[in-house]
């Protein structure tokens, strides 16, 4: 069996929201609103870093605090804001960090509506990725708190590989079995993998790179991997992939068993 074949089946065996917990995108299913649906999934996959118990752990207490998410951070002081977020903590999150992602959020969205309104603003049709939009999506968020990036806003125009952004756009922009979707301008196409060191060992194994690091130009060489399997949705094997390694005993005969599952993640 070939590669795309062995690709499509695990998708097909594991595409499914059984499969789901646990992962911070659970919360977005909450959500039937699509302005509620955007912000939960951008605080849920900023704070995605860490172990995961924590990660759930601190997403549900900034949910549990904001409520109705548009309503709260459209109609809240910024000291309102501050006030509710106090001693706040997720590894290297503060209170000021998570504070001011809200902030930055609320003032995007008093001056666009939407989060996907602002995105689109800088998405072109001709973009190679989503890359560029991303950078100026970014750079608006850091606008809008005078350039304080942080934990959560980080700088764009970097050789990050940006993988907490780009995970939150595969949760918007995707939708599938796992992913909800909602973000419908934006072809799937020209997302790039959300990469981190789970993904990056076994795109190394599948000598998708031969990069030494988890940047930039090692994500958009691994997506462009992707592209010659699926080029209308080089993503669409991330969720798959990141849950071989929670599901070992579950896939066998195939070529990335060696390859795959029994690489040291």
């Amino acid at each position: 069996m070939c590669l795309a074949e062995t690709l499509e089946e695990l998708y097909e065996s594991y595409n499914d929201r059984k499969y789901v917990h646990p992962d911070p995108l659970e919360f977005l299913y909450d959500y039937d609103n699509l302005k509620d649906r955007e912000l939960v999934g951008i605080i849920a996959s900023l704070l995605a870093y860490g172990r995961v118990s924590q990660i759930l752990k601190s997403v549900q207490k900034v949910l549990d605090i904001i409520g109705e998410p548009y309503n709260f951070i459209v109609n809240s002081k910024d000291y309102e804001i501050k006030s509710c977020f106090k001693n706040f903590k997720h590894r290297f999150t503060t209170e000021d960090d998570i504070s001011n992602l809200l902030i930055a959020l609320k003032r995007v969205l008093l001056e666009y509506g939407t989060l996907s309104n602002c995105f689109s603003s800088f998405y072109k049709e001709d973009d190679k990725s989503v890359l560029p939009a991303l950078n100026g999506f970014i750079k608006i968020l850091g606008e809008k708190i005078d350039y304080r990036y942080n934990s959560l806003i980080s700088r764009p125009f970097g050789n990050s590989a940006y993988k907490r952004f780009n995970l939150f756009l595969r949760w918007m922009v995707r939708k599938d079995n796992v992913d909800p979707g909602g973000w419908d301008n934006i072809p799937k196409s020209k997302l790039i993998v959300p990469l981190d060191t789970h993904m990056y060992r076994i795109c190394s194994n599948l000598n998708f790179t031969d990069k030494k690091n988890v940047s930039l130009s090692t994500a958009i060489e691994i997506t462009n991997c992707f592209k010659e399997i699926s080029p209308n949705d080089p993503v669409k094997y991330d969720f798959t992939l990141t849950r071989l390694g929670m599901n070992r005993n579950k896939v066998e005969n195939s070529i990335l068993h060696e390859k795959i599952i029994y690489v040291n993640i």
